[in-house]
């Protein structure tokens, strides 16, 4: 959780300063619902992610180095720069992708456990979305397949409160368990500023999961700390108000662990994730930019390149 804190702290002072080009969604506020559903996990479980997925990246095991190189466009990067902040993906590590398209990692996650099921091994796959992708009809019906071919996929909305700027009271009418339990999957709501009580429901619905009892959904009520988008750092955008962002920090879920830690093992751990983020971002900055005559590449199985000049021009 800490990494995932600095990880985002870093990455806003890299848009400012102009080394992240088009900004980032930050998920801080948001870290015990990645460390603690990402910790009831086996390596080779599969997740998918969303626009305000570096959180699940880090916590899946991606490294924090290659993870920053990405963000900022470098060819070091996990997708060599390519997938930047929104599409970022590791598929050695089961992570199947950020996805920048509302929503769309559920149909991913469980197409990921239907194919689980059929050759026959027991890995679960997860799909985390915001509460903002519940009405959304593909997440619907990954909720209806799942349910009838009872998959192994475990459904996490991170529900923040907020949909971008509207509050999640003008956009979703009746419950978000509600949506599930109508396809007869069962559902929970957790505490998602608290990792541990993230990571004993999503234990349990892993276990179940993997045993055969099908698809389970949890609803992780969390807060944002930060801006939707760092464009709002430039906008002065306001739709919240000060208080409402003073409260939400009140629990903090990095207070609430630290808690639970001896001190010198808190210490410890900061030091650490300082050190190792001070080395990703080193890495990251002093890493090759992309060449702009490879633009095409892995784009076209011919192997088609632009005519010379093409990508200078804009």
């Amino acid at each position: 959780m800490r990494l995932i804190r600095s990880f985002e702290e870093r990455c806003v002072e890299l848009v400012k300063t102009g080394e992240i080009v088009g900004g980032i969604h930050p998920c801080t506020g948001q870290e015990a619902v990645a460390a603690g559903v990402c910790a009831a996990l086996r390596p080779d479980d599969v997740i998918t992610s969303t626009h305000r997925g570096h959180g699940h990246v880090l916590a899946k095991g991606a490294d924090p180095a290659r993870m920053m190189a990405e963000l900022a466009g470098r060819i070091t990067g996990l997708n060599r720069g390519r997938g930047g902040s929104m599409h970022a993906a590791d598929v050695g590590l089961g992570i199947l992708g950020a996805n920048g398209i509302v929503g769309a990692g559920a149909p991913i996650a469980t197409g990921a456990a239907w194919a689980a099921v059929r050759a026959g091994r027991d890995r679960v796959a997860v799909g985390f979305f915001g509460d903002g992708a519940v009405s959304q009809g593909v997440v619907l019906e990954s909720f209806n397949m799942a349910s009838l071919w009872r998959l192994p996929v475990v459904f996490v909305c991170e529900n923040n409160g907020y949909s971008s700027t509207v509050t999640v009271e003008d956009m979703v009418a009746g419950s978000i368990t509600g949506r599930a339990q109508a396809f007869g999957i069962p559902a929970e709501s957790v505490d998602g500023m608290d990792a541990e009580a993230v990571f004993t429901a999503t234990r349990a619905c892993v276990e179940r999961a993997r045993a055969g009892g099908g698809p389970a959904f949890l609803e992780c009520r969390t807060y944002r700390f930060d801006a939707h988008h760092t464009w709002e750092h430039r906008s002065f955008v306001r739709y919240r108000t000060q208080e409402q962002v003073d409260e939400g920090r009140r629990r903090d879920p990095l207070t609430i662990q630290a808690e639970r830690i001896p001190h010198t093992e808190r210490a410890r751990v900061d030091d650490e994730v300082e050190a190792v983020l001070e080395s990703a971002v080193r890495f990251a900055l002093d890493s090759p930019k992309p060449d702009p005559a490879d633009a095409l590449d892995h784009l076209y199985a011919t192997g088609l390149r632009p005519r010379a000049g093409v990508t200078t021009h804009a």
